[in-house]
């Protein structure tokens, strides 16, 4: 009868985690959604509220076409120390739009962007990740059940170092480690410990 019961514990926390672990990345998807829009309400609101985010100035002066796409003040009218600075950022490109950020002459990549070439094939993030969790699930689980809990360490350090690199490289991966990795341990060391303590005492 022991026997039965470990092999229903190995199977609860080794398969019936992957559901547990993936309704807890949607859930934090939400939260992290739920922010996002809440911080993009609150940054619309600030600037509605915050009179110098509006730099739209009307010349009632007319104007004309000058050299280089800008435009030249009416007779009897001061030179635009705005316009001329806009305009020389721009790098004198006609028909530039300068809004809150200056743009790119077409044809030409931003300075700071990437240069227009193929994009770079995805990668998917934590390759592997669904067998990995089953695996340490049932690692966890049966350290708990024959009473070595020492050895969710070892799971731990095999996992850890051998996300490492990958772990470095992206941010998100680091994220999703983390709760799928504390998602893991905590439904397979539950489940080990209730049946532990209810069954096989």
């Amino acid at each position: 009868m022991t026997a039965l019961w470990v092999a229903v514990a190995l199977v609860v926390a080794g398969f019936a985690g992957w559901p547990v672990t993936a309704l807890v990345f949607k859930l934090a998807r939400t939260i992290d959604d739920r922010a996002d829009a809440a911080k993009a309400a609150e940054e619309a609101r600030a600037a509605e509220e915050d009179p110098s985010a509006d730099v739209t100035v009307d010349d009632p002066s007319p104007a004309s076409a000058g050299p280089r796409g800008g435009t030249v003040p009416a007779a009897g009218a001061g030179p635009d120390p705005d316009a001329d600075l806009a305009r020389d950022a721009a790098g004198g490109a006609g028909n530039q739009a300068v809004d809150s950020e200056l743009t790119a002459p077409p044809g030409r990549p931003a300075s700071d962007g990437p240069a227009a070439g193929p994009a770079a094939p995805s990668q998917r993030i934590l390759r592997g990740g669904a067998i990995i969790g089953v695996l340490e699930r049932l690692g966890v689980c049966l350290a708990i059940l024959t009473g070595q809990p020492v050895a969710i360490a070892y799971i731990v350090a095999i996992k850890g170092l051998g996300r490492f690199a990958e772990l470095k490289e992206t941010p998100v991966a680091a994220e999703r480690f983390i709760i799928g990795t504390l998602t893991s341990m905590l439904w397979a060391a539950g489940t080990a410990a209730a049946v532990k303590v209810l069954f096989l005492h």
